[in-house]
C-alpha cells in the first residue's frame, strides 16, 4: 500500500533551490495553534547557523486550517492520505530534498532552536542523532508521570535489552539522520511505533548513532494529545518483541527444551521423591509436553529469522549462515526418519508388553513409561520432517 502524497510548495520554498542541506519534516493533523511558531523558530534557527534547509509539513488530514497557517509561515505542505504517525512521517521524509532530515512534532514541546547540535553530529559522520529527552530535562507539565517513570523507562530498557541498542530515550519525537541511511532500512510501520522501528533497524544494520539531550515542554495544543497510552504503549512492546525472535521464540524454547529433557531423564528409570513430594509418570507427560512445545517454538524463531533476512528486515547472520552449510535438508531428513522410527519402536515395544499381559490391564506407571518417550520421539522426527522441508523452501527463496 503506498502512501498518497501531492506537494504544495509555498513561495519562499519553491526559490530556495535545490541545494538543500537540512530538512525538518513535521507530522502534523490539526496542530493551528502551534505548526506556525515550530516553523518560524526552525526558520529562525537555520538562518543564525547558516544552514541551508527546508520545512516540511506532512499533513495527516487537518481540517482546522493547518495546511494555510504553514504555507503562510514558509513550510512546504505535503498531504498525506493515509493516517498514521508513521505514515505522515513516512511521507513527509520520501518528500525530503535535504541529505539530511529532521523530524519533531508539531506541538511546540519541542526546542528547534537548537537543530544546529544535530546537524553538527551528522556532520562529523553519525546516520541516526537521537534526542533525549530523559538527559535534557522534562519540565513540569510536559508528560505525563505514567509516560515519565513507567511506560518509556520500561519500554527503551527492553529495546536496549532485546536489541543491544545503546538509545536511552527510544520514543524521543526530536531525531535526525541520513536521509539515504534511513531509506535503506525500508521503514514499514504506519503508527506510533515508527519510532521504535527506526531505532531497532538502525541497530540491527550497524548505524552509527548518537545522543544529544533534549528539553522537552509542555504543548501548546489547544486540543487533546493523538497518543493513548495504552493502546500506543502496547504497540510498541508488540513490535520490539515481534522484531526479537531470539526473545520471543527462542530462548523460552530453549528453556523449555531443556528444563522438560532434564525432567523426563530423571522420571524415566522410576519415580522420584524430594521431601514428601512425590513426581512420577503423571510429571514425566508434563516434562514430555514441555520438550515438544519448546522444541516447536525453537523451530518457530529460525522460521522467523530466516524470513525475516529474506525480507530485509534483519541483517544477514553469519552464524546463521555457517550453520546451514552442515544442517541440510538430508540431514534433517535423516534425523526425522531415526526418531520417528525410534518412536514406533517404543509403541511395539508397549504393544508387546500388552500381548504379554494377554491384552488385559497393565500398571501406568510403567507402561507410560514405554508410550510417552515413543510420543515425543515420533512427534519430534515429525516435526523435524516438515521443518527441513520449509526451511528449504525459505532457502530457494533466498537464493
Amino acid at each position: 500500500m503506498e502512501l498518497a502524497a501531492q506537494t504544495i510548495f509555498s513561495d519562499s520554498v519553491a526559490s530556495a533551490g535545490e541545494n538543500i542541506e537540512l530538512s525538518v519534516v513535521m507530522p502534523c493533523l490539526n496542530e493551528s495553534a502551534t505548526v506556525g511558531i515550530c516553523i518560524k523558530k526552525i526558520l529562525k534557527a537555520m538562518a543564525q547557523y547558516q544552514i541551508r534547509g527546508e520545512v516540511i509539513v506532512a499533513d495527516n488530514g487537518s481540517t482546522d486550517g493547518s495546511q494555510q497557517i504553514a504555507l503562510n509561515s514558509g513550510a512546504r505542505v505535503v498531504p498525506i492520505e493515509m493516517r498514521g504517525y508513521g505514515s505522515a512521517l513516512r511521507g513527509g521524509i520520501a518528500a525530503a530534498k535535504g541529505r539530511f532530515v529532521l523530524m519533531g512534532d508539531a506541538d511546540d514541546s519541542y526546542d528547534f532552536t537548537h537543530l544546529n547540535e544535530f546537524v553538527a553530529k551528522l556532520r562529523e559522520g553519525y546516520d541516526l542523532v537521537m534526542g533525549n529527552r530523559f538527559q535534557g530535562g522534562i519540565l513540569p507539565g510536559a508528560m505525563p508521570p505514567l509516560h515519565r517513570y513507567l511506560g518509556n523507562p520500561v519500554l527503551s530498557a527492553i529495546g536496549r535489552l532485546l536489541f543491544k541498542s545503546p538509545v536511552g530515550d527510544f520514543h524521543c519525537g526530536l531525531r535526525a539522520f541520513r536521509k539515504e541511511a534511513i531509506e535503506k532500512l525500508g521503514l514499514r510501520t504506519l503508527g506510533m511505533e515508527f519510532a521504535s522501528e527506526m531505532i531497532v533497524k538502525a541497530t540491527a544494520f550497524h548505524l552509527r548513532i548518537a545522543e544529544i539531550p533534549t528539553t522537552l515542554s509542555p504543548d501548546g495544543r489547544d486540543r487533546a494529545p493523538h497518543l493513548r497510552t495504552w493502546r500506543d504503549g502496547w504497540r510498541h512492546l508488540r513490535f520490539l518483541l515481534l522484531y526479537s525472535p531470539r526473545w520471543l521464540f527462542l530462548y523460552p524454547g530453549v528453556i523449555l527444551f531443556v528444563a522438560g529433557t532434564v525432567v523426563a531423564a530423571l522420571l524415566l528409570p522410576g519415580p522420584k521423591r524430594i521431601g514428601t513430594v512425590g513426581f512420577d509418570v503423571h510429571t514425566l507427560l508434563f516434562a514430555a509436553m514441555a520438550m515438544l512445545t519448546g522444541f516447536q517454538s525453537i523451530v518457530f524463531a529460525t522460521f522467523t529469522k530466516v524470513f525475516a533476512i529474506s525480507e530485509g528486515l534483519l541483517p544477514e547472520d553469519p552464524r546463521l549462515s555457517r550453520l546451514f552449510r552442515y544442517i541440510t535438508l538430508e540431514l534433517g531428513l535423516a534425523v526425522g526418519i531415526f526418531l520417528v522410527l525410534a518412536g514406533t519402536g517404543a509403541w511395539v515395544l508397549g504393544l508387546a508388553y500388552w500381548r504379554a499381559h494377554h491384552f488385559g490391564a497393565l500398571d501406568p506407571e510403567k507402561t507410560l513409561r514405554i508410550v510417552i518417550p515413543g510420543l515425543v520421539g515420533f512427534t519430534l522426527g515429525f516435526q523435524i520432517i516438515l521443518s527441513s522441508f520449509f526451511l528449504s523452501v525459505l532457502g530457494m527463496a533466498r537464493r
